[in-house]
């Protein structure tokens, strides 16, 4: 009985499946033209992510690259991704435009603007150590490659537990702080960061997903994004001639960050969850 059950299943599986796909093709149908063309248009805004990373990459590979420039534009694209996903469940574009993943999208423009330009950043402008461009490489490659690994994994992102498995290649917010450190003397701290977090990729470990982080935690890690967020934009200007003070105080979210992420992955497996 077990036997046969266990045949079926891949049967029921594909037959939920094209249950699924013939709903979101007959709401996509009943949607009227309004409905398509604005469900259209996240898509489109979702995809301006990629002219944020152009702009960022040609910043890079000026004469004189300009890492306030470079940063500004890397910061307009978090903010797309930050508002695409409300937008996308106001226009219901998974049943309107169903034959577009829209998550597909968004991981090919995370990749890019959270993962390969803030590295290229890194590599660009010189902020690790190597001695020559060449031996530099050698730092960024393996953080590029355990982030493609991770964005390619399909247990990447638990929506229901809220985590991520493995770091979340957060490495634009490396990068920043990567670059104030270069400046002063601390290029020894950025490169041991970048192999932990390039291991941390592909280890089975977890971070909150801060927009679904479990109750009582997703208010207030939210509140700290924005605010550090905020922090950031601030000191741009001045970067990477910030006091030392306000770098220092700007961390504090990222480590209270790492330390939650430890605390409700630790409590989340005693649980069994």
């Amino acid at each position: 009985m077990n036997e046969t059950s266990s045949a079926q299943q891949p049967a029921i599986a594909s037959a939920a499946a094209d249950d699924e796909l013939w709903n979101r093709e007959s709401e996509a149908t009943r949607a009227t033209r309004g409905q398509r063309v604005r469900a259209y248009l996240v898509h489109v805004y979702t995809a301006s992510g990629v002219a944020f990373a152009l702009l960022a990459v040609v910043e890079l590979l000026s004469d004189a690259p300009d890492a306030r420039r470079m940063f500004a534009w890397l910061a307009a694209a978090v903010f797309v991704d930050a508002t695409d996903g409300a937008l996308a469940r106001a226009c219901h574009v998974k049943t309107r435009v169903p034959h577009i993943d829209g998550r597909t999208i968004d991981d090919i423009v995370d990749y890019l603007t959270f993962t390969f330009v803030p590295l290229l950043a890194v590599w660009r402008l010189g902020w690790l150590p190597g001695g020559t461009e060449a031996a530099a490489l050698a730092w960024i490659v393996p953080a590029m490659m355990a982030s493609l690994l991770g964005f390619a994994n399909t247990g990447a992102k638990d929506e229901q537990q809220g985590f991520f498995l493995g770091f979340p290649s957060y490495w634009n917010l490396f990068a920043f702080y990567a670059g104030w450190w270069s400046t002063h003397g601390l290029v020894g701290l950025s490169a041991a960061l970048l192999v932990a977090f390039t291991i941390l990729t592909v280890l089975p470990v977890r971070f909150v997903y801060p927009s679904l982080a479990p109750h009582p935690w997703r208010m207030p890690v939210l509140v700290g994004a924005a605010v550090w967020t905020l922090a950031v934009i601030a000191m741009l200007p001045a970067y990477p001639d910030i006091s030392a003070t306000l770098v220092w105080l700007s961390i504090s979210y990222p480590a209270a960050y790492a330390a939650l992420s430890m605390y409700l992955d630790v409590a989340a497996r005693r649980r069994g969850s």
